[in-house]
């Protein structure tokens, strides 16, 4: 059986910002935009080329044993590309404040590019939920 990560969801505070953001700056496609319930919203978006998708939810109850996270408290996630400055010039191009291009080095993060899977660059979106983007040396079907 396989397990399948393919919805993740991202705490924020103004669903349209965030939607606009999301769609618009960092390019993903919007594939449901919902209210599914009086007062329950649901926007959920893919990066081009993910199966994985992210979700912005609105008046929608935890589940069982699970804590809602406050807008902004969402690290970490991680997306991959084949040409990390590329990436960047189009996030930039589109209005995201994105970081230069950084690897781990001898003294820890420097700027510029690193070795393979070695070369980095973070946003943040208007909550302050922080992205990282990776370097990857080929396409996931290739690997």
């Amino acid at each position: 059986m396989n397990w399948t990560l393919e919805v993740v969801p991202v705490p924020v505070a103004d669903m349209d910002r965030a939607k606009e953001f999301y769609a618009d700056k960092v390019g993903f496609t919007v594939d449901l935009d919902s209210e599914v319930s009086p007062g329950i919203r649901i926007i959920q978006l893919t990066p081009p080329g993910s199966r994985c998708s992210v979700v912005l939810e609105h008046g929608m109850p935890p589940s069982p044993g699970a804590r809602q996270m406050a807008p902004g408290t969402l690290h970490g996630l991680q997306l991959c590309v084949t040409d990390i400055e590329a990436a960047r010039e189009e996030l930039a191009g589109r209005g995201v404040d994105v970081s230069p291009v950084r690897h781990v080095g001898e003294t820890g993060w420097e700027d510029g590019k690193g070795g393979t899977w070695n070369s980095f660059l973070t946003f943040t979106d208007p909550d302050g939920n922080g992205w990282v983007v990776q370097e990857a040396p080929s396409e996931l079907s290739e690997r």
